[in-house]
């Protein structure tokens, strides 16, 4: 009988030692599975990244040139009206047609004639200007009489 319980806790023990290996082989292999999935999906997505990135820059790349052809066809009309007005009216309105279309004002342009507002200069020598901080907050000296006697 003694041989024979030896070969039963040894078949037990074969069993359990089997099961543990299996157990163990089949959870790192879904490891492995787990890992070589997240890697896909990761690859997947620096592609997809990288495709947005190359869409975003020819998106860009368009923009700039039709921004580019538009600057160029708004210069062209400028430069068509420009010499049509030289042709067809005063040579004067042809000119500052051209000037406007270079960059330049007129000689005879108005805004650079406007001064700014003089609202802080004062009015009379001594006097403080609109600007100043205590400006209007003075009280007359008869004010501050009648207020004086008032109280007494």
């Amino acid at each position: 009988m003694h041989s024979t319980s030896v070969l039963i806790l040894v078949a037990v023990l074969g069993l359990a030692l089997g099961a543990l290996l299996a157990f163990l082989a089949v959870r790192s292999r879904n490891g492995v599975d787990r890992t070589q999935e997240l890697e896909l999906r990761l690859r997947e997505a620096n592609s997809k990244l990288e495709d947005f990135q190359l869409q975003v820059n020819e998106h860009f790349d368009q923009t700039a040139q039709l921004v580019h052809n538009l600057t160029e066809s708004y210069r062209e009309v400028h430069e068509y009206l420009a010499n049509s007005a030289v042709r067809l009216s005063s040579q004067d309105i042809g000119r500052q047609m051209l000037e406007a279309g270079s960059g330049k004002l007129s000689d005879n342009d108005e805004s650079q004639a406007v001064a700014p507002p003089r609202d802080w200069a004062p009015k009379e020598p001594g006097a403080k200007g609109t600007l100043a901080e205590d400006f209007g907050l003075e009280k007359d000296r008869t004010e501050e009489e009648a207020e004086g006697t008032a109280s007494r």
